[in-house]
């Protein structure tokens, strides 16, 4: 078997890192805030895989289910579960002491379906094949005072591409503070810290072993004391300037070169929350500006770029869509569904 990929552009960070499929947003309210959050903790517990710190008490016993629509064949999808533990006066409810270890453990999967065997002049050579990612996300946070939590997660990673194989040990790191009313939010978070226990493949020096996709992010918001309405900014991949692509196929006047205040913005999420204060539904939109630069298409009015979301709680549920746009025939939907196991159990 040869497999062969005509590409446009590389990026420049490519061959230094493996499993890129940890970028991905694992729920409707992550996407919906333009692919990751490291600031909101609204009791939501998927924030936790981009900030551990943010588990707090509204995730306990909280179970979330989540599916992604990218392409035909694919299937992208998490389940999330949290529970809480110790006890203490900090945040205390009159009638209930607060439970201030925070733990949450996930798993999530990215199947890429059936892909055809074919040599390298693009002729099928008959069969099919696999490719699978799966993540476990065990996440622990402790809340240390009324303002500040901190959390680590640890990451086994796993993939299997046709008879190829690959493992990575990873781990987070998070900070959130946050003011006593909570009108402001700031949160700092460490991504990927690991590397590939075992490659993909082996070459005349032995194991060929890949970093994990590196992300330090910092992200606050800010939520209007008489006004339904939060605002907030993501700043990513902090450890990395140039997050442009190398063109591999153009010819040198063709080329140009991005601009300070472009690659400035590549590295930014900007989102605006409608979000009243019974918390019983939210909407949201937001622009990332790195999305909008690779995805765009020349002559095509596309939304690239620009994420929308909406959720309702109803009780014992919490309910999100998102909706993004990521090629000019194809749109990404995300669902995710939230159960309250202390509610049910009333």
């Amino acid at each position: 078997m040869l497999c062969t990929v005509n590409m446009a552009a590389q990026y420049l960070g490519s061959g230094t890192s493996a499993f890129a499929f940890l970028d991905l947003p694992v729920s409707s309210r992550l996407n919906a805030l333009g692919g990751t959050n490291v600031s909101v903790r609204d009791g939501d517990i998927s924030m936790s895989m981009c900030n551990p710190a943010l588990l707090g008490t509204m995730t306990d016993k909280v179970l979330q289910l989540n599916y992604a629509y990218y392409l035909p064949g694919t299937m992208f999808g998490s389940v999330l579960y949290g529970h809480n533990f110790g006890r203490s006066a900090i945040e205390r409810h009159p009638d209930e002491p607060d439970k201030p270890n925070y733990f949450a453990a996930g798993i999530h999967f990215l199947d890429y379906g059936k892909m055809k065997y074919a040599d390298a002049d693009g002729n099928l050579t008959g069969g099919t094949f696999g490719a699978k990612d799966i993540l476990i996300d065990l996440m622990y946070a402790r809340q240390l005072g009324p303002h500040f939590s901190v959390g680590v997660t640890l990451k086994p990673v796993i993939s299997f591409y046709e008879s190829y194989s690959a493992f990575a040990l990873g781990a987070d790191v998070g900070a959130h503070f946050q003011t006593k009313d909570s009108t402001l939010q700031v949160g700092l978070s460490l991504q990927n810290i690991g590397w590939q226990l075992k490659g993909f493949y082996s070459d005349e020096g032995g194991q060929v072993r890949e970093m994990l996709p590196l992300n330090l992010q910092i992200g606050l918001n800010y939520r209007f004391k008489h006004a339904p309405l939060r605002l907030g900014l993501t700043i990513h991949n902090m450890q990395q300037w140039n997050l442009g692509y190398e063109h591999t196929n153009l010819l040198a006047d063709e080329k140009t070169e991005i601009g300070w205040a472009d690659m400035l913005f590549r590295h930014t999420i900007f989102f605006i929350d409608v979000v009243p204060k019974s918390e019983r539904f939210y909407l949201t939109l937001s622009y990332n500006h790195r999305r909008r630069a690779e995805m765009n298409l020349k002559d095509h009015a596309a939304m690239a770029g620009l994420a929308i979301g909406a959720g309702v709680r109803i009780y014992k549920f919490r309910l999100g869509f998102a909706l993004t746009q990521a090629t000019k025939s194809h749109f990404t939907y995300q669902v995710s569904l939230s159960l309250d196991i202390n509610k049910m159990l009333k």
